[in-house]
C-alpha cells in the first residue's frame, strides 16, 4: 500500500515562492517516475512538473505554464519529491498533489496540499 503524504502549500503574495514536499511510503521509490499534479477550482487536475526515475537519469519536465518557474527534484534517500515554485502567480492558486509520472501509472492520491496567491 503506498501512501502520498503533501505538506508545504500556503498562502502567498504574487512574486512569491513556496517549496513543497511530498513523502512517499511503500515502494522502492527510486524506481519509480514521479509528478506533480495541481487542480484549480472548476478545472482538471493537470501535471506540471515530473522527474523520472533514478535509473533513467532523474530527468525533468515541466508544463508551459510553469517552466522556468517550478522546480521538481528527489530525493531518494527520503523517498521525498519536492516542487519549488518561484514568481507565483494568481494562476497557481490551485490544490497541489504527487503521484506516479501518468504514463507509469497512477496510485491513490494523497489529500494534496492548497496553494493560495493572492494580495
Amino acid at each position: 500500500q503506498v501512501h502520498l503524504v503533501e505538506s508545504g502549500g500556503g498562502l502567498v503574495q504574487p512574486g512569491g515562492s513556496l517549496r513543497l514536499a511530498c513523502a512517499v511510503s511503500g515502494p522502492i521509490f527510486r524506481d519509480y517516475p514521479m509528478g506533480w499534479f495541481r487542480q484549480a477550482p472548476g478545472k482538471q487536475r493537470e501535471l506540471v512538473a515530473s522527474i523520472s526515475s533514478v535509473g533513467s537519469g532523474g530527468n525533468t519536465n515541466y508544463a508551459d505554464s510553469v517552466k522556468g518557474r517550478f522546480i521538481i527534484s528527489r530525493d531518494n534517500a527520503k523517498n521525498a519529491v519536492y516542487l519549488q515554485m518561484n514568481s507565483l502567480k494568481a494562476e497557481d492558486t490551485a490544490v497541489y498533489y504527487c503521484n506516479l509520472e501518468p504514463t507509469f501509472g497512477r496510485w491513490s492520491w494523497g489529500q494534496g496540499t492548497q496553494v493560495t496567491v493572492s494580495a
